[in-house]
């Protein structure tokens, strides 16, 4: 099973200008390489049969026919292989010459693209030797022994994507063809290219292509000429990229003299499932709705197995290594503290009161509500820290719950619920020995009456401190911690939560809170709602109750935002995390996830307002409209059957 993956690759063969019978021997040997790894579909540069630099030759009847030779060789070499091959051709047609993309596979071709848009500007003179695509018109033509299509308006079909073909400037037009064939299915462009360099053009070009597929919601694998081309005027460093939905999976390495490819994965049904939720690209397939194209179809190239070759993100929802990660985190707690801003001053409150914890999500939601106090200007004495001990609070989350408050300089306040929560077993009947969901849920409850009691005592909002993760698993006491006046933490992911905190430790505190938050951190994840061990340790340790936060956060990310099967997120969860968890142990937690998923609706169905701050959320008045109700029986059956 391949999962809708499809393994393609772009390659840059060394040639010799103006010599097919050695680029295409570089070629084959490429191709060998391809097929052997599982590759479903190769590009190749631009006129790679006969090179891109061969300038006048181009009229030279020899070089034309030795192009053909090349092909037919070409042909015979892949007739044994299922795997589709790309490559670049100058083709006589019409009276002219046309720089086209031939598409074979076993022995046929399956069609002949040219290039749409001809470059005859600084050192570009295409015009020169070949005719655009639009002049010359479509048909058929005799070639290599075969009548084939020769037409800019055609798309492939195998029976795991439809792909499309531009050519080098093509891409560089304010519409590329490569959009309308997107707008009549192509799931993946190869874009064939003859790119010279120049200072500061490899950036512009990489951004280029990368965002055509993001625009495009499609993958995009760009391949270049390069080593051996003539450096007459200009030079051809060889560049490869395969992107999928505006992120790069593979490129190649610059300014390298020997042959180079790069190979990946494209997801399909990731970029189909992008498709049918984005209205605007539904919009205007139907603004497009006359055009059409020629569709070849292949043979199969589905590979009975995928090995993938791609890198899957354990924690989908953590900012990436790199220049850019300290931004992306300050972007997130910026949106969270502008969400507060604005519901504060719209309440005109005069205070902020959330339930302290020690804990992650209480410690994200206190730097939160400082930050936010900070920008309004107002003093930080207004945020009321209450600290809520019960049967099971530790000394050390405690501590480090009085310590974080007295750090941030807000006001603190403790209330102890252990005799008001007796008083209440004492109501109802309950045995306080019993330590059931009633004895849990009761110790929720009162502090978050004792939260919504205070806010009104000191015209204040009750924050919020639950988070995605809690949502999403239903981790959370009806009508206790379930519920405040504005939740900053709603879309923040556990995972994302820990990240965050150590974030701020690391650099928006002072040494003194920087120990207390990453102490914070180190902590197991708790409720602390049964009793500590004999040695004061947690007890009740969430992750060992409902599963691990990683785990239940990727089921999470691959579930919402790419509606992928459970067989397909039990896959990637195994390519993402390796040997960290036992097959047996991501099926058990992935089926315990979509079992709570399903039965925790209700509790997400009257959630308090927050802010939104990436790219999945569970508010019933957003991201996620779903009936309390609904069966998981279909997804717990493909469970069972992984």
């Amino acid at each position: 099973m391949n999962y809708n993956f499809v393994k393609v690759a772009a390659a840059v063969p060394s040639v010799r200008v103006a010599d097919p019978k050695y680029n295409v021997e570089q070629i084959e040997s490429q191709i060998l390489q391809a097929n052997g790894q599982g590759v479903e579909i190769i590009v190749f540069p631009e006129l790679c049969i006969t090179s891109y630099s061969c300038g006048d030759l181009f009229f030279q009847q020899t070089l034309l026919d030795e192009a053909e030779m090349g092909l037919i060789s070409l042909m015979n070499f892949t007739r044994s292989m299922n795997i589709i091959c790309i490559v670049g051709i100058p083709v006589s047609f019409a009276g002219g010459l046309m720089n086209c993309a031939a598409v074979l596979q076993k022995g046929r071709l399956l069609g002949l693209v040219p290039k749409t848009f001809l470059p005859n500007y600084k050192e570009f003179y295409e015009r020169r030797w070949f005719v655009p695509a639009p002049d010359a018109g479509e048909g058929n033509v005799l070639i290599c022994g075969q009548q084939v299509l020769l037409s800019n308006r055609q798309l492939f079909k195998t029976p795991s994507c439809t792909f499309g073909i531009e050519i080098c400037e093509d891409v560089w037009a304010p519409i590329p063809p490569s959009s309308a064939m997107a707008l009549q299915g192509a799931d993946i462009i190869f874009n064939l290219s003859a790119d010279t360099d120049c200072a500061g053009k490899y950036e512009y070009l990489r951004t280029l292509v990368n965002q055509q597929s993001a625009r495009l919601l499609a993958g995009y694998v760009f391949t270049s000429c390069g080593f051996g081309e003539s450096t007459t005027d200009v030079v051809f460093s060889g560049k490869a990229f395969i992107c999928e939905n505006g992120k790069i999976l593979a490129e190649a390495p610059r300014h390298a003299i020997e042959e180079m490819m790069v190979i990946s994965e494209i997801d399909v049904e990731f970029l189909r499932n992008e498709r049918r939720k984005n209205t605007t690209f539904n919009a205007s397939i139907a603004m497009h709705k006359g055009e059409t194209m020629h569709v070849a179809e292949s043979a199969s190239v589905m590979q009975e197995s995928l090995a993938l070759t791609r890198s899957i993100d354990p924690l989908p929802f953590v900012p990436h290594e790199g220049a850019g990660r300290d931004q992306r985190c300050e972007d997130i707690f910026s949106i969270q503290c502008d969400g507060l801003a604005k519901r504060i001053v719209h309440t005109n409150c005069e205070t902020v009161v959330l339930g302290i914890s020690g804990g992650l999500d209480s410690t994200l939601a206190l730097l939160v509500c400082a930050r936010t106090f900070d920008k309004l200007g107002k003093s930080r004495r207004g945020i009321i820290g209450i600290t809520m001990p019960g049967f099971g609070t530790t000394d050390r989350t405690y501590t480090n719950a009085i310590r974080l408050m007295q750090q941030l300089g807000i006001t603190i306040r403790e209330i102890n619920i252990k005799e008001a929560c007796l008083q209440h077993f004492k109501d109802i009947g309950h045995d306080p020995e019993q330590h059931d969901v009633t004895y849990e849920n009761s110790q929720a409850r009162e502090r978050t009456q004792i939260l919504m009691d205070a806010a009104n005592q000191m015209n204040g909002l009750v924050i919020g401190t639950g988070d995605l993760s809690e949502l999403a698993l239903g981790w959370a006491t009806y009508n206790g911690d379930h519920m405040s006046m504005y939740g900053v933490n709603a879309s923040v992911p556990k995972t994302l939560v820990r990240h965050l905190v150590r974030w701020a430790a690391n650099t928006i505190t002072d040494t003194i809170t920087r120990d207390t938050l990453l102490d914070i951190v180190d902590t197991p994840i708790s409720p602390e709602l049964i009793p500590a061990d004999a040695d004061g340790n947690i007890q009740q340790k969430t992750e060992d109750l409902v599963g691990p936060y990683e785990l239940h956060d990727f089921f999470l990310y691959h579930m919402l935002r790419n509606g992928f099967h459970p067989r397909k997120i039990f896959f990637l969860a195994r390519a993402a995390f390796g040997t960290q968890y036992t097959e047996e142990t991501i099926k058990k937690w992935l089926t315990t996830f979509y079992r709570r998923f399903f039965a925790q609706q209700f509790k997400r169905s009257c959630l308090p307002d927050g802010p939104k701050v990436g790219t999945i959320a569970l508010s019933p008045r957003g991201d996620w409209r779903m009936p309390s109700d609904a069966c998981a029986d279909a997804w717990i059956e493909e469970c069972n059957g992984i």
